[in-house]
Formats: C-alpha cells, sequence, structure tokens
C-alpha cells in the first residue's frame, strides 16, 4: 500500500507545481507566496517602492513612467514577451487599495515559478503592463482625488491632471487589447435585492452609452463568467455585477471606445475577513482571467452566463443597528423609540474608524452587518444628541434605572451600563444583547 501511494502523491506534487491553475491551486500558491505584508490601506509610496524593489530583485522589468501633481514618482511593471497585449491599473482614486497589493503578488508568483508550464503559457502568450498606484498622492493621503482636487476617473477627456495624461499616454502608446480597471467600492454595497455583501463586483465595461458588442466585449463576458465561477468557490452569494451606467468622462470607458476592451473589478469588503482576504481574490480572479486569454480556454465559456452575475445595490446594509433603543432627549427627558443605524467612515487599517448615524426610525428594509436588541437600554449621545449625521458615540442605561438626564456631567454622574464609541465598546461589551 505504501509504495503505491508514494508514487501517486509524487504525482500529485508534480502536477501542483507545473500545472496549477484552479482556483483552489492560486489560492494555495498566494498563501505560500504572497509577499504583500501589510494591509493595503496602510500601503503608502514609500511602501509600493519596496514592493517594487522586491520586483526588480527578481529580474522583472519596472521602470518610471511618470510623475503625479506632487511630483511623486508612478511605475510600470512589465512581465511576459507574448502577443496579446493586457493593460491594468491601479488605485487612480488614492483610497481604493486592494489591487495594487494584489497586482505585486501576482507578478511575485508568476516571476518565481516561470519554470512551470502554466507560468511558461502566460509568459509566451501574453506581455502584461500594470501600472500600480496611478494616483500615489491621494493614496499618501488615503483620499479619492490626486493633489489638484481633480477624480482623475473623471478625467478621461479633459486631461487636466497629469496622472490622466500619463494613463492615457500609456494606452495610446501601445495599444493593449484588454484593459482591467482596478478599484474598491463602497463595502456596504449588496447584492441583488439581498443583504449580501458585494464582496466584488465585476463589469465588461462598453465604449458607448448604446452598449454595442465588439468581439472584444464578448470576450470579456466569457473571461468574467469565469472570473465569477472561480471567485463564487471561495464567497458564495458576495459576488455582484457593478453598475452599468455610462460615463462619457471615465477611463474605463473611454479605454473601451479607443480600442482596448476593459473588465472593472470593483472590491467592497466581507464581513469576518480582512482585507488580505480580498488582496488574495483579486489575485484569484485576475490570474483565472489572464489564464483564460493566454490559453484561449474563455472561448469555451459562455457569456450569457455573465448576466447571471447579480446586479449590485445598496441602501439595504449598515454596519451597526441598535433595535428598538429608547433615545433620550437630554433636555426634555423625552424617550423616543427608534432603531439606530451606524456606517463607520473609511480609515485606513491602522487608524480608529468614527462612526456616523446614517439612520434612525424603524428600520425595518435595512440589515445591519451586526445588530443588538436595545430595547432594555435607555440611549442617549455621548457628546451631541442622538440625530442623523451626527457621531455615533452613544451611552447605554439600563430602562429600570433613574438617571437625572439633566446633569451636566452626564457620564460621570451617572455611570452607563455600557459606552459604545469609535465603532466598538469602549465599556460594557456584551450587555447590550447581540442579536447577529
Amino acid at each position: 500500500m505504501k509504495r503505491t501511494c508514494f508514487p501517486l502523491l509524487l504525482l500529485a506534487a508534480f502536477l501542483m507545481n507545473n500545472f496549477a491553475q484552479s482556483p483552489a491551486q492560486l489560492a494555495e500558491i498566494w498563501d505560500k507566496e504572497h509577499v504583500t505584508n501589510k494591509f493595503p490601506s496602510n500601503v503608502r509610496h514609500s511602501d509600493l517602492k519596496a514592493y517594487l524593489d522586491g520586483l526588480k530583485k527578481l529580474g522583472i522589468k519596472v521602470d518610471e513612467v511618470g510623475r503625479s501633481n506632487a511630483n511623486r514618482e508612478i511605475y510600470q511593471v512589465e512581465w511576459g514577451k507574448g502577443p496579446k497585449r493586457v493593460f491594468l491599473w491601479s488605485q487612480m482614486h488614492g483610497d481604493e487599495p486592494t489591487a495594487t497589493s494584489a497586482l505585486i503578488d501576482m507578478f511575485t508568483v508568476l516571476q518565481k515559478n516561470r519554470g512551470k508550464d502554466w507560468v511558461k503559457k502566460l509568459e509566451s502568450e501574453l506581455t502584461i503592463r500594470a501600472v500600480p498606484m496611478l494616483n500615489p498622492d491621494g493614496a499618501e493621503l488615503y483620499i479619492r482625488r490626486n493633489m489638484q482636487g481633480i477624480d482623475i476617473n473623471r478625467d478621461a477627456v479633459d486631461l487636466k491632471t497629469p496622472e490622466a495624461r500619463l494613463l492615457k499616454s500609456l494606452r495610446d502608446a501601445w495599444q493593449p487589447e484588454l484593459g482591467f480597471n482596478l478599484h474598491n467600492q463602497n463595502e456596504l454595497t449588496t447584492v441583488g435585492g439581498t443583504a449580501q455583501q458585494a464582496a466584488i463586483s465585476l463589469l465588461v465595461v462598453h465604449g458607448d452609452e448604446a452598449k454595442t458588442d465588439s468581439e472584444g466585449h464578448v470576450r470579456n463576458k466569457r473571461i468574467v463568467t469565469l472570473m465569477a465561477e472561480a471567485l463564487r468557490q471561495f464567497m458564495p452569494g458576495h459576488l455582484g455585477r457593478y453598475d452599468d451606467g455610462w460615463s462619457p468622462t471615465a477611463f474605463g470607458d473611454n479605454f473601451s471606445a479607443w480600442g482596448t476592451p476593459t473588465i472593472l473589478i470593483e472590491t467592497g469588503a466581507l464581513h469576518g475577513k480582512d482585507e488580505m482576504f480580498l488582496v488574495k481574490m483579486n489575485f484569484i480572479a485576475i490570474l483565472t482571467a489572464l489564464r483564460s486569454f493566454a490559453d484561449g480556454s474563455e472561448k469555451s465559456a459562455d457569456p450569457a452566463r455573465y448576466f447571471e452575475i447579480p446586479n449590485n445595490s445598496s441602501g439595504s446594509l449598515l454596519h451597526i443597528v441598535f433595535r428598538n433603543a429608547n433615545v433620550i432627549e437630554k433636555e426634555t427627558g423625552i424617550v423616543t423609540v427608534a432603531d439606530l443605524g451606524l456606517v463607520f467612515d473609511r480609515r485606513r487599517e491602522q487608524f480608529i474608524s468614527p462612526t456616523t448615524i446614517r439612520r434612525m426610525g424603524a428600520l425595518t428594509t435595512v440589515a445591519g452587518l451586526a445588530e443588538y436588541d436595545a430595547s432594555g437600554f435607555n440611549v442617549i449621545g455621548r457628546m451631541l444628541p442622538v440625530k442623523q449625521g451626527n457621531p455615533g458615540e452613544l451611552l447605554f442605561f439600563k430602562k429600570d434605572r433613574i438617571i437625572d438626564w439633566t446633569a451636566a456631567d452626564l457620564e460621570k454622574v451617572n455611570t452607563p451600563d455600557a459606552v459604545f464609541s469609535f465603532g466598538k465598546w469602549h465599556k460594557g461589551e456584551g450587555v447590550v444583547p447581540l442579536k447577529k
């Protein structure tokens, strides 16, 4: 029995090393070989340069191709020797960082595994160019726009920003036949009419308002179908199709109009998973797409299945909902029973993220990623009244307590049973029952 098993194990190892290309195998490769070691939201321009130095040491071509408005370097990475030209760009919005790390890991894995057959196929069929972190100024400040206050992704026509001019010139000079526009979406984006987070949304971007299909767009629908099949293995029910509205000044739409049919990847969030999980999902999705383009396997996919991906939606999900809270008006002591819906502000992972009261009332059509039963508590604002738009800084007092709500220093005079501050329980965690 042992003699029979050993050759089988050797065969399995050989197949994995040389033909590893299934989603599960790509996930395993990323787990073992990824080099990004910071949460993407914490990566600054200097961190990117350190990552790129690592690529250079592996022998990968990395060139400075331009400068940002604030004179930060913008780089292009190139890998492969094939006739099919693929162009990817990430982080044109500075606070949308996930794919930047995925690109670094992808190039690292490809270069380190050049001896394996599946990588040889990619290298011989594709030439891949990528601009990680197109907007280094926005990335440094973790803001959407560039230092001119312009949304680069709405500057494809006017070309007022140096970043937009660079991106267009790189495309025009090389004429890639497949593009990838890599973004992050709101983490409360949902799948269809559900309350399920859209951890990733995909879109085949057309080049005109009529959504005219070229062969490149039909090909991209086939590719996206395969990307979706791969991602569903890791996050079933959390994949969406991004809004297909025509944006005449956006780069994805114009790349497609200029002759580079483009696929959009929008990364959201997945409750209970960290940012690195989504880096891995981007890694799997992009390599699945590249493999299918390189070996022609995309031709066997059914483009009609693209439309089976549910459309994105929004408005039905909040980060936290406190159900049936007895909201106290400090000046009068009047009690109003209401659900309180809170959202986190977008911040780097290393920073505390404050919350805002987004909605208030009978939130019967809204779900929270976390929900608490606050029916047994009187709730009052820690600093400002409990009101839509105010910070989600909340004091919780059990209903059976007698409290002087008019006290000048309420929190000191009447010790609260629980304090919710900066998105977490500062005191009394577990006192307010968690429903989900």
